[in-house]
């Protein structure tokens, strides 16, 4: 009954404006009422949202929902993913809102088309699924976000066509949906996503140094894992990898970002993770390593001329930023062989690395000195011109590089010091914040330190013959353009991907 009357409806899309408005509105008013149509009710309703007219077009849009019913909700899901490529803000929302009210009603269905277009889409179309799913996924109320549909998003993002074929920006976005379920917020959770990064970062892998998407490859997968880290999901795959493979070839690597210091990035990343380092197989080798790489920014003292004076010799540079980030780490993991300096290393080694320390601590002295003396009385305001931001940080490397010194200086040497990392946040706390049942290693740091700098404070205060890094700043762990090109590069090539509509 009536259903040459629909037909006459769906015939109107090859008609004028008018027509095509009608039909518009129509089509999916009367849809449920001819399931033998449907497949070409919704190719006509699919031809109206492609329209030239504009306002057409959005019409069309607004109205697919409604097209969502039992079998089609997949499909339309489909198409209002690809209809995700709009440049027209106003068409664009409207996808959004039709692809979030479709959601609850199938939060599965919705997802079947959304995964659908990342792994056949057009590049843009699947740029812009991810991006749909790591803003409005933390939106959606715990009625639709169910374990079931959570269990859905993991499976499918895990499987290796679609993270195999993704680029660094598109790996961050991935790893921001899936930190952000609920199911994944446990100790088991955080170990699974872990793992996942592991895998990403393909740390069996030979390192190559000198290629600058493998480096940037490793240090992007590792900012993601490096929040994940607790005393119970440990870092200790990654700190053996950057021990064993990256430390030795800290001096060559590249990087295609420009004005980065790819080397303090690296002992940043291996210090947080560092305390977070669970039983290592070759833990003495490891330590070895660090230690040596440790003592090449640990200069000995100049040699003096009979008269007392150095021997034409100039100052040794003091590179306070890399030596804060490898006594920390050796600090962390000589935690877990405290004999490694009196019994590993002959006497002879100690002696040095003693004499070492001692240079090293007097020249700190000095320059803890100096920033004190400058920031002395400064409060509030004062505090925050870019100067005194930079200095700030300062007190606070050479304050923790002090305190380290004074325990490897006991005998034996201790490890029992805390302190945080010149870079990261004062701890605050709030219960909100912390893990359940986790606390990190670190205590409050030197009071004159805790009008921290901004995040981007990344100038440099130069006291005199001292070398601090010019990133005194902290890094982001969000992606930092380190990718090169677009899309089919850093990280691997496309696979041929079909073109044009797929309804």
């Amino acid at each position: 009954q009536h259903k040459d009357a629909y037909q006459a409806i769906l015939d109107g899309v090859k008609g004028g404006a008018k027509e095509k408005r009608l039909a518009a509105q129509f089509i999916p008013k009367f849809f449920k009422h001819f399931p033998e149509l449907a497949d070409s009710a919704i190719n006509a309703q699919l031809d109206l949202c492609e329209d030239e007219d504009v306002s057409i077009r959005r019409q069309a849009i607004k109205e697919l929902p409604q097209f969502a019913t039992g079998d089609n909700l997949p499909r339309v899901a489909d198409i209002l993913t690809q209809l995700l490529q709009s440049d027209d803000s106003a068409e664009f929302n409207l996808v959004n809102n039709a692809l979030l009210s479709i959601f609850k009603m199938d939060a599965k269905g919705t997802l079947g088309g959304l995964f659908s277009q990342i792994l056949q889409g057009e590049d843009i179309v699947r740029e812009r699924a991810i991006k749909f799913l790591s803003t409005k996924l933390k939106t959606l109320p715990e009625e639709v976000m169910t374990k079931e549909v959570e269990e859905f998003i993991l499976t499918e993002s895990k499987k290796a066509s679609v993270l195999e074929d993704v680029t660094g920006e598109e790996f961050v976005l991935f790893m921001k949906i899936l930190s952000g379920l609920k199911s994944l917020q446990t100790v088991s959770g955080r170990q699974q996503l872990v793992e996942l990064v592991a895998e990403q970062a393909d740390l069996e892998q030979t390192f190559n140094p000198s290629d600058p998407d493998c480096v940037d490859r490793l240090l992007q997968c590792t900012r993601q894992a490096v929040p994940l880290f607790s005393k119970n999901v440990h870092s200790t795959k990654f700190v053996t990898y950057f021990c064993e493979h990256v430390l030795p070839n800290l001096s060559s690597l590249t990087t295609p970002v420009e004005g980065l210091d790819i080397q303090l990035e690296v002992l940043k990343l291996l210090a947080e993770m560092s305390s977070f380092c669970g039983d290592m197989e070759k833990l003495e080798s490891n330590l070895k390593k660090l230690f040596d790489k440790l003592l090449e920014y640990m200069p000995l003292p100049p040699e003096e001329a009979e008269n007392g004076e150095n021997a034409g010799n100039e100052e040794p540079k003091l590179q306070f930023s890399y030596v804060e980030c490898l006594l920390y780490s050796f600090h962390q993991l000589g935690r877990k062989l405290p004999d490694f300096l009196t019994a590993k290393l002959n006497a002879e080694k100690l002696k040095d690395f003693k004499i070492r320390l001692q240079y090293f601590a007097r020249g700190l002295q000095v320059y803890i000195r100096q920033l004190r003396l400058a920031l002395q009385g400064k409060t509030g305001e004062a505090l925050k011109t870019e100067e005194n931001k930079i200095k700030v940080v300062a007190l606070k490397i050479t304050n923790n590089i002090n305190v380290l010194i004074k325990d490897l200086f006991h005998i034996p040497p201790s490890y029992k010091s805390t302190v945080t990392l010149s870079w990261k946040p004062v701890q605050k706390a709030d219960a909100s914040q912390k893990r359940a049942g986790e606390d990190t290693t670190s205590s409050s740091p030197p009071k004159k330190a805790s009008a921290g700098p901004k995040r981007d404070a990344r100038q440099i205060y130069n006291p005199p013959s001292g070398k601090y890094s010019s990133n005194l700043g902290s890094f982001s762990y969000e992606q930092r353009g380190g990718f090169r090109g677009g899309r089919g590069r850093g990280w691997g090539g496309r696979g041929n991907r079909s073109r044009g509509r797929i309804y």
